[in-house]
């Protein structure tokens, strides 16, 4: 065998041991590839029903590692996936036969406590983000498992604890530095660049890799008062239909997301409880923590808890409290959708398959994404639904491929039966690999826009493993 042959890439073309040797000395990082010790746990990512084999992996050290990887990729006629927290359900941050841009050693938090301002690297974790943040009494809006990376989350929209209050987390985003198709660093804000601004802030790892995001820190505890509330499915109905007029109505310093859940068997809850299906509501509020008790008093009379987690709590331990419960390496299937109206008869199909839930981890989740969000207009950023009140999401999860057929199938079902009730897109975070149609329901008139910017700034399509925006074709 020649050895100047390394790998076969998806366009069936090879990669020469020269020009490869040439990439590993240009990099400050790792170049990382099949046969080496640590491959199999560089190409493993959060959902363990991904299974991709790159060619390499370019585990960036610096900015100056993912411009030498673009033009590499570009060059050799390499897919390219970027990867940051490796959490995106479909896998999107890994490529067979290509090139992955790891960003996950590029980890650095710069906290500026009096303008009150958080440069995050691309790589970073909403973990470091936090700990970095917290001490000083702020917070950038951020989602609800706290290995989550910045990057993914942030470029979809980023939905979170202080949605109500904060807005999305591209509502929190000053500026970002990138890296773009042809090999060009860029700085991307209002003023400059600001069409590459707009569509970055929701349209996804379309436009270029991001290796640093600008981010206003907002004013959040750092104690807040937060956790869940578990009630039993007899309940759930009332409890549901409280949460949904509360959510709507009640000042916006006071947060929680609505699911139902199968009691985990562990030790943190109850062993009476162990395996029931109940209704639950994890709550974040913001407010003054001395008059919490009388905030959260009709939440507790609506109908009598079962299992009662709420209370004062470190912001960033209600971020990463489902970290243990939902670790890296279990099956994943996700549906989801936005909703403007949750109907009674919505509800009632949601009761329906809650009673089927097909696994401990399985769940479904309403996300209130009302308040701050939607006084940002829906031409203003990509994200196009700020008039909807609610994500949902339907995960099948379990640890065990074996069971896959079935999450996947209840998950689907499910989605189907919820579907007419909803706005009609999907938080693009939380969808697997649907299709062009799909995307662009979930931009709707901002599809055309992103179009046009995508063929300024990658008309060739180069960053096309995602949730994909087609370059305009003029």
């Amino acid at each position: 065998m020649d050895s100047r042959v390394s790998a076969i890439t998806q366009a069936g073309d090879t990669l020469d041991e020269a020009s490869v040797g040439r990439f590993r000395a240009e990099l400050h990082g790792r170049l990382i590839r099949p046969g080496d010790a640590d491959y199999d746990d560089a190409r493993r990512v959060y959902n363990a029903m991904i299974d991709k084999r790159p060619a390499l992996i370019a585990r960036c050290a610096d900015a100056a590692d993912v411009r030498a990887a673009v033009n590499f990729g570009r060059d050799h006629g390499l897919p390219i996936a970027v990867r940051g927290g490796g959490h995106n359900g479909a896998g999107l941050g890994l490529v067979d036969n290509g090139l992955v841009i790891d960003l996950s050693a590029m980890r650095d938090v710069q906290v500026d406590a009096a303008r009150q301002q958080v440069r995050v690297e691309g790589g970073c974790l909403w973990n470091d983000v936090d700990a970095a943040t917290s001490p000083h009494g702020l917070a950038v809006p951020t989602g609800f498992i706290s290995s989550t990376g910045v990057g993914g989350l942030t470029l979809g929209g980023g939905i979170g604890y202080l949605t109500r209050q904060y807005g999305l987390t591209i509502d929190s985003l000053l500026e970002v530095e990138m890296v773009l198709a042809d090999g060009r660093f860029v700085v991307a804000n209002a003023t400059e660049n600001a069409d590459l601004f707009w569509a970055v802030r929701g349209g996804g790892g379309n436009f270029g890799v991001v290796t640093a995001f600008l981010f206003r820190g907002r004013p959040v505890g750092p104690t807040v008062y937060g956790g869940p509330i578990f009630w039993p499915m007899e309940h759930a109905a009332e409890v549901m239909r409280f949460w949904r007029d509360l959510i709507l109505s009640d000042p916006e310093h006071l947060n929680g997301w609505f699911g139902f859940h199968t009691v985990p068997p562990v030790d943190m809850f109850p062993a009476e409880h162990h395996l029931k299906k109940m209704a639950v509501i994890t709550w974040c509020y913001t407010g003054d923590l001395d008059g919490a008790a009388q905030v959260f008093a009709p939440i507790r009379a609506v109908a009598p808890p079962a299992i009662d987690f709420a209370g004062p709590i470190p912001m960033p331990v209600l971020q990463s409290l489902f970290d243990g419960l939902y670790p890296a390496g279990l099956q994943w299937y996700w549906n989801a959708d936005f909703v403007t109206d949750l109907s009674d008869e919505a509800m009632a199909l949601h009761l329906e398959y809650a009673e089927q839930l097909p696994s401990v981890h399985s769940t479904m989740h309403l996300y209130p994404i009302n308040g701050a969000a939607q006084r940002v207009g829906q031409n203003d950023t990509a994200w196009s639904f700020r008039e909807a009140n609610f994500a949902q999401v339907i995960v099948g999860v379990d640890p065990d491929p074996a069971n896959n057929a079935r999450t996947i199938a209840w998950s689907k079902e499910y989605w189907r039966r919820l579907h007419p009730h909803s706005a009609g897109g999907a938080y693009v975070n939380m969808m697997m690999d649907e299709g062009q149609e799909r995307v662009m329901a979930s931009y709707r008139d901002n599809y055309p826009r992103l179009a046009q910017v995508k063929a300024k700034y990658d008309p060739h399509n180069l960053f096309r493993v995602n949730q994909n925006i087609r370059p305009a074709r003029n």
